[in-house]
């Protein structure tokens, strides 16, 4: 899991969602970024970026959402619009230079893809991706591919924020890299 980079950039993203197939998975979109740098070095954490977005297609969150989430509608009805959010987040990880962006797993690498197609603007990671799922099987030798708290779990580290938020989880997947880079 090393990398030559000097950052990694761990994003977690949230997206409207529904439990009765009433928004399917194309038609999903960002609702949350939330993200971590972490010096591949030192393994410190540098800085921290969060933002909410509005929804075009399904701007009104479902119950289901809003209760895995802990997103709420007025979170989202203030906030900019995807193009808008994605030109801060570029602005707060581009002074980085030298990161790898990373996610857990291939879902939120996807979504940015989806979002950028829906809103006519460019992927903003041209680098590559670093699927830290599949890293930290690799890494703890395992054939089980864990989720976030399982992989939490299996570390003996505690769960810090809330699940299923995007900045929380972002701070988490960095602690389950700093608990591996560092045994």
């Amino acid at each position: 899991m090393r990398i030559t980079q000097d950052y990694y950039l761990i994003v977690d993203v949230e997206a409207t969602c529904a439990n009765d197939n009433s928004i399917p998975r194309q038609r999903m979109e960002i609702i949350e970024i939330g993200a971590v740098i972490l010096n591949s070095k030192t393994l410190q954490l540098e800085s921290e970026y969060q933002s909410f977005i509005k929804p075009i297609l399904h701007p009104l969150l479902t119950e289901f959402c809003k209760s895995l989430t802990s997103i709420s509608q007025q979170d989202v009805e203030v906030a900019p619009l995807f193009p808008d959010a994605l030109k801060e987040f570029q602005s707060w990880f581009y002074p980085f230079g030298s990161y790898i962006f990373c996610s857990w797993g291939d879902y939120d690498r996807n979504q940015f893809k989806q979002d950028c197609t829906l809103h006519g603007v460019g992927y903003p990671f041209p680098g590559g991706h670093l699927n830290l799922k599949k890293a930290f099987s690799v890494a703890t030798g395992s054939k089980k591919k864990f989720g976030m708290t399982g992989a939490l779990e299996k570390l003996g580290i505690e769960l810090e924020g809330v699940h299923h938020r995007g900045i929380d989880d972002a701070k988490n997947i960095a602690r389950i890299v700093r608990a591996i880079l560092s045994s």
